[in-house]
């Protein structure tokens, strides 16, 4: 019996284990999968088999593992229960709903069969009534399509019977392409009835379309039609099937003829000044031109946009042409910058450069025009900042030419100051100007000019670098100290067809000194207020403007053209001393009567060296020369006795005395330092040039032989400019030193050194002092 109660069990267990396989759907592949059921693992099987089942665990396991397979097999079971359980309550409440929603469906549908019945009969009414009105007005249907195909049909016979006389109309009103839209609509019928029905028609048609045809050919290659005419009675021509092969040649040909109308004109660039037009707006561009420019290169635009349709095979032929036009424009700018315009006029003619550009790169994309046109725009630009610079190095040696005139001609009380102050001007005034011209380049929105912005704040700095040093050489060319060039012989032909004037050379040197100790520092500021970034040329190339290199430069400058200017006082005064010592017979030289009329001349040319140097030259500081603790004599003082044949020839006790007293005296008088620095001050260059005049002089003196009266007269004319040099030299002891020793060397070379009589030395010193006060009066 208990073997009886196993079966249904197991039996109710596989039902069970079926119906949740059925219901959870596991994998078919899964239970379907072969599986060996001599393993313990082959409980889960669909080809499980109890009896081998149990006799393997039987055995595999001993009476512990049974025990606990036992176990674990009842929660097993347990767990399926309470599983089988769960589903059977959770089907049951979908079965309820399912049950609830029938029963309404039952409800829903009761009385629907008759009311479907009654609309299947109301349909089947509507249909056979249709129906007999369909029979009944078939005939009139049928009746009213054929008259309206007939109607259709007359309407396009009567068309083509009043084509000729329509084209007759558009050739009149020059209505070409309503002409060809009738004419290529109704070709289909004259090639189909164009030699029977319509014989007439077609033949009239095609007459007038010949006479289309030669007016659209006349109109193609007129060069009074614009550009869009001509390519519209392309288009017509080819709509017509007109052979076109060699349109394009022809066409394009005039097209590059019409370049020549599109480019920018020297005048146009100039008269593209900024015009007053109304106060409140200040200054507008004249844009009259302009606009009539834009509109001939809008329709230019449209030309290429309609020949690419027209001819695809013309694009390479475009593109050229695009590009030639934007070359013309540049080469236009570029010789209108080599003149002077400002950036204000290139600014305008930029815009319709790129206005133009901006246009045809619509139409006309494969041709890249804004990177063509930034590449020339960029070597316009650079020529136009070397070119504002160079003009502004023509400006100021305008105004320095000007100082190149006689003191006689000159208008101004002043001149020289008057012309330093002029030059001053241009120069900071001009690079101030030039700053804010070209500062209007970097605060302009134009796409072409945002690109090279970086390259403006270069060349601009590189431009005041390269005006600097050019300005540094033609200071020197103006002063005579170079050989002028090719370039700058018109320049300079006033400065050198002429001796270069004394004081051209010293407002150099003042204004060299300028330019280092204002000019640059004021440039530089504005430089790094306005012109800040940079950099495209390259941080390894080092900065563009380098002020402390300009500084240096100009200082050694002015240093040089103020040496300059005392060589060239001082040669003035040799020539005149080398005429005075080489013309006379001093052996023979006669009792000297007054001081000789090169004194004169000497003072005169000191006095206009002393008249340049207060115009423009500060005064120094009052101070006499000390000399330094020694009881040498001066290195460059002649301290020998007379020759044994000089003092031999004396027979005049008070010669030899005299002689003796004076190298005495210099043997303990105290070293004095002659030449030092010349500073930029009146004193210091009246000094330096009266200190070399007198070493001139005394070089002059030793190359002559001297009787006595020759040796008095260079004694009377050197005691008698002590007077008058001691007013105009600060150096005082070095004064008196060169001219003692212009005396000592005098004596030395005079065969009878015996000096004039105090008192009548005294007497025509007062006599000529006299006199020259009366000429020389002192003004306060």
């Amino acid at each position: 019996m208990g073997a009886e109660d196993n079966v249904p069990l197991d039996d109710k267990a596989r039902r069970m284990r079926d119906l949740l396989s059925s219901f959870y759907a596991p994998d078919p592949s899964t239970n379907n999968a072969p599986s060996n059921p001599g393993t313990l693992d082959a409980i889960n099987t669909s080809s499980f088999d109890a009896d081998q089942y149990m006799n393997l665990l039987m055995q595999k396991s001993n009476l512990d593992e049974l025990l606990q397979r036992h176990v674990e097999m009842a929660a097993e079971i347990k767990n399926i229960d309470t599983d089988l359980q769960m589903l059977v309550y959770e089907n049951y409440s979908k079965f309820i709903s399912a049950t609830d929603a029938i029963k309404r469906m039952k409800s829903n549908i009761v009385g629907m069969e008759a009311n479907m019945e009654e609309l299947l009969d109301k349909i089947m009414s509507v249909q056979s009534k249709s129906d007999g009105v369909n029979t009944s007005l078939f005939e009139k249907r049928e009746n009213i399509e054929k008259l309206h195909r007939t109607r259709n049909l007359l309407r396009k016979v009567q068309f083509i019977y009043d084509l000729p006389t329509r084209l007759g109309k558009c050739i009149e009103s020059e209505a070409y392409v309503d002409a060809v839209k009738f004419y290529t609509g109704a070709l289909p019928i004259f090639k189909a009835y164009g030699d029977s029905s319509f014989q007439d028609c077609k033949q009239a048609s095609e007459e007038a379309i010949s006479i289309i045809v030669k007016n659209l050919q006349g109109k193609l290659f007129s060069d009074s039609e614009s550009i869009q005419a001509r390519a519209e009675a392309a288009v017509l021509l080819k709509q017509l099937d007109f052979p076109v092969d060699s349109l394009p040649v022809k066409l394009l040909e005039k097209l590059e003829q019409s370049l020549g109308d599109l480019q920018l004109k020297t005048d146009d660039i100039e008269n593209a000044s900024m015009e007053p037009n109304d106060p409140k707006l200040g200054k507008v561009p004249d844009s009259v031109h302009i606009m009539a420019h834009e509109g001939s290169i809008r329709g230019f635009a449209e030309a290429i946009s309609a020949y690419r349709v027209i001819f695809p095979d013309s694009e390479g032929h475009l593109i050229k042409l695009a590009q030639d036009l934007v070359v013309k424009h540049f080469e236009t700018v570029e010789q209108c910058v080599k003149g002077r315009i400002s950036c204000a006029n290139l600014l305008v003619v930029l815009r319709t450069i790129w206005t133009d550009v901006l246009l045809m790169d619509e139409v006309l994309s494969e041709a890249v025009l804004p990177e063509f046109s930034l590449e020339a725009a960029q070597n316009a630009l650079k020529q136009h900042v070397a070119s504002t610079f160079n003009y502004l190095l023509h400006d100021i040696s305008d105004v320095l030419l000007r100082v190149n005139v006689s003191s006689k001609e000159a208008a101004e009380e002043n001149p020289l100051q008057v012309a330093l102050e002029a030059s001053k001007k241009a120069l900071l005034q001009g690079s101030m100007d030039v700053l804010l011209d070209f500062r209007q380049l970097l605060d302009d929105d134009l796409g072409l000019l945002v690109q090279l912005r970086d390259f403006v704040s270069d060349w601009v700095q590189e431009g005041f670098q390269d005006f600097f040093r050019a300005l540094y050489d033609r200071f020197f060319l103006l002063s005579g100290r170079k050989s002028s060039s090719s370039q700058d012989q018109g320049l300079t032909a006033g400065a050198h067809g002429e001796k270069v004037l004394a004081g051209l050379v010293l407002v150099l040197s003042q204004l060299s000194v300028f330019i280092e100790q204002t000019a640059i520092p004021r440039i530089t500021e504005e430089i790094a207020a306005s012109f800040p970034g940079g950099g495209a040329r390259g941080y390894e190339n080092g900065p563009a403007f380098v002020p402390g290199v300009m500084c240096r430069i100009f200082r050694s400058a002015g240093e040089r053209l103020l040496h300059h200017y005392i060589n060239m006082r001082t040669q003035k005064v040799s020539t005149l001393l080398r005429k005075r010592f080489t013309t006379p017979n001093w052996v023979k030289h006669k009792e000297p009567r007054e001081v000789h009329m090169s004194v004169d001349l000497f003072l005169q040319e000191l006095k206009e060296t002393a008249s340049d140097v207060k115009q423009i030259l500060p005064q120094g500081l009052e101070r006499k020369h000390r000399r330094t603790d020694s009881n040498g004599s001066t290195a460059s003082s002649r301290s020998n006795q007379l020759r044994d044949d000089k003092t031999n020839r004396s027979n005049t006790h008070r010669a030899r005395s005299q002689l003796l007293e004076t190298h005495l005296a210099k043997l303990f008088k105290q070293k004095v330092e002659i030449f030092t620095k010349v500073e930029h001050t009146q004193e210091s260059v009246v000094t330096t040039t009266v200190k070399l005049c007198l070493k001139s002089l005394q070089e002059f003196v030793r190359l002559r032989t001297f009787n006595r009266s020759g040796f008095q007269q260079i004694q009377l004319d050197i005691q008698f400019l002590r007077t008058p040099l001691k007013e105009t030299v600060e150096d005082e002891a070095a004064l008196d030193f060169l001219l003692d020793e212009v005396i000592v060397a005098a004596s030395e070379r005079c065969l009878d050194p015996i000096p004039l009589e105090p008192p009548i030395l005294d007497r025509l010193i007062q006599a000529k002092l006299a006199k020259w006060n009366e000429k020389n009066p002192i003004t306060p």
